[in-house]
Parts: structure tokens; sequence; C-alpha cells
């Protein structure tokens, strides 16, 4: 049993080919590409955000056996901390539509459409069967396929196609197989793009909200979405 741990990654530091270009501007790149290779319509976006934000709503007592309350000082004094702030219940659709783009003047991302960059951390043991026999674990998953696959880098967003559709391949089973599919999600066109190649059903799909909602903390949302 191998456990990683205190992972952090850095964000809007690059190197290389990328060094002239801000977080912001490898972020307006890929929301429009991923609009375009998906032939999403930038006006079913925020939509999707409100649904996305509205799960999180309805199944709130879902993440309650993960919430650790904690005291933090204010300036109002001591404060007892009970749920996340980041998911916002009370989102309408009006709200999101008046939200200025926050990268480029006639770009489509928005604060309210983008994952916030969040604190969290999480944990996942990854085991092999001896090994959860000879510890006597109890499993909650089982790994059945995986697959690692590349793109255009100015499309990165619409990466999750070809590494689910080869995943799903290498296992002989298909999409219509899965009774729940997650998908990461940086921005509201990037996710759409995925959605509409893979012909989601939205109704199966980041059934309790995804980074939009919930947040995206850095280098640990793999482990958060395997969790949920």
């Amino acid at each position: 049993v191998f456990i990683v741990a205190a992972k952090r990654t850095p964000f809007g530091s690059y190197g290389g080919l990328l060094k002239d270009f801000s977080a912001t501007d490898l972020a307006e790149f890929a929301a429009r590409a991923a609009l375009a290779a998906g032939k999403v319509p930038p006006e079913t976006i925020d939509s999707v955000v409100v649904g996305n934000v509205m799960q999180v709503t309805n199944d709130a007592g879902y993440f309650n056996e993960e919430m650790a309350p904690i005291e933090v000082k204010t300036r109002k004094g001591k404060q007892m901390m009970q749920v996340d702030e980041h998911a916002r219940p009370q989102t309408t659709l009006e709200q999101l539509q008046k939200l200025p783009p926050v990268f480029k003047k006639d770009g489509t991302v928005t604060a309210g459409n983008a994952s916030g960059v969040s604190d969290g951390a999480g944990a996942v043991i990854i085991a092999s069967e001896d090994a959860v026999k000879k510890h006597n674990f109890t499993p909650l998953a089982r790994v059945v396929s995986y697959f690692v696959s590349g793109c255009d880098p100015s499309i990165m967003g619409i990466g999750p196609v070809p590494a689910i559709n080869g995943a799903l391949k290498r296992a002989g089973l298909s999409l219509k197989d899965m009774d729940l599919v997650d998908v990461n999600e940086a921005f509201a066109p990037q996710y759409l793009a995925v959605q509409k190649a893979l012909d989601l059903d939205p109704s199966k799909s980041n059934v309790n909200g995804g980074a939009i909602a919930l947040g995206h903390p850095l280098a640990g949302s793999g482990s958060r979405i395997t969790a949920h």
C-alpha cells in the first residue's frame, strides 16, 4: 500500500514555451477552444452552472460525513465553520448572465462559470487484491480500466474525451454501461464540450456537483472526484 502525501502544485507558474503566457491567457484559450471543438452555443453555459450548483444544494447532506467543523478567528470574533463556503445555493441564471468576462472583453468565462481555486486535501489508498486480503481492508471501489491520452494543447480541455473512450474500449464497455459519470470541469464551456462529444446524459453526470460548484483544490481534485 502506498500513500502519496503532501502533494502541492503551484498555480500560475509556467516555463518553457508557455513562459510568456499568464494563467488567465491559457484559461481563456482553453475555454474558447473547447467551445469551438464541441460546437457548444455560448448561451447554454450559465444554465449548466445553475444545474450544477443546485445539485450540490439538493444533496447537501451527502457531504456531511466528510466535513469536520473547525473554529476560526474572524473580525467578529470566534466562529464555527461547519459547511464549505464555495457552494452558492442562492445562485440564479439571471445573476450569472450579468457577470462580466474575467479574461477577455468578449470572453465567455466569468467568475460564475469557472471553477474556484479553493483549499482542500484528499487521500486515496490504492491496493492490490492481495494487500486488501492481508490487511483486511474493505474496498470502496475497484479499478476496472484506465487510459492515458493526449491531445493538442490548444484544445486541452477536450482531453477527457479520448481518455474516457480509450478506457471504455480497453474494458469492453460503453457509456451505456455506466450508472454515473464524473468529469473534472475547469470551466463550464470545457465541461459542455466534453458532455456533447461523449453524448453524456446530464442526469448521470456530475450528479453531486463538480469543480464549479465545489471548488478546485489543485492537486486534490483527482482524489476528491474518486472519493465522491
